[in-house]
């Protein structure tokens, strides 16, 4: 009995013509990329807001720096972690926190790994970093990771500043990899994709925030 039912399935796998490509169903059209930029500002802003997230859209730079001083204030924060990404660069974090009284590190500035490492889990109050583009559709960030964005700035603190020219925000996933790997020339080697603070559920069902990553995402919508 079980010979013949092995004989009948092999039969049937051999006779399926190898190589021919099943038919494709049409993709759906998508609303998405049409959105105007207020649109995209709003999806955005609904999306990370719903997981958990807070945006922050500010006019400038400078409106952006008073909004992170206050937040630093109230916070009583006193060291940050930062990446140096061509978006961050410009806002000049470092002069930023000699003047509100925050320590403002980066990776250069630790001679090994491992002091790197355990200064940004053990000491920062924030990780600040820019954004390759943010994807308006799921509320989403992403980040391509290299020397002027590691990984753990990211990562391991419990909070997640990221700064977003409303410019960088895209209607959807696909729009964003496609950028990527053009501006990149071939897919990345170390991508993120963020989507509000970490979130697990894992242990006997009981959700809670901060298990992979950051507690808490701080989105500032620039421009």
């Amino acid at each position: 009995m079980l010979s013949n039912a092995r004989e009948e399935i092999l039969k049937k796998l051999k006779s399926i013509e190898i190589g021919r490509a099943a038919a494709r169903p049409p993709l759906p059209v998508l609303n998405e990329p049409a959105w105007t930029r207020e649109q995209l500002i709003g999806n955005f802003t609904e999306n990370l807001v719903f997981q958990t997230g807070v945006v922050h859209r500010v006019a400038d730079r400078e409106a952006a720096l008073a909004k992170l001083t206050e937040i630093a204030k109230a916070e009583a924060w006193k060291a940050v972690m930062i990446a140096t990404d061509d978006v961050l660069t410009p806002f000049d974090l470092p002069a930023w926190g000699r003047t509100s009284g925050v320590k403002v590190m980066t990776a250069a500035d630790f001679s090994a790994r491992e002091a790197f490492k355990d200064g940004v889990f053990d000491e920062m109050d924030a990780g600040i970093t820019g954004v390759d583009w943010a994807i308006a559709e799921s509320g989403t960030v992403a980040l391509v990771h290299d020397e002027k964005q590691p990984r753990l700035v990211s990562h391991a603190p419990i909070l997640h500043v990221v700064i977003i020219p409303v410019d960088r925000l895209l209607p959807v996933y696909e729009e964003a990899i496609k950028r990527i790997i053009e501006a990149k020339g071939g897919i990345p080697s170390h991508m993120t994709l963020i989507t509000g603070p970490s979130k697990t559920g894992d242990i006997q069902g009981t959700f809670f925030n901060g298990m992979h990553g950051p507690r808490r995402v701080i989105a500032f919508l620039v421009g």
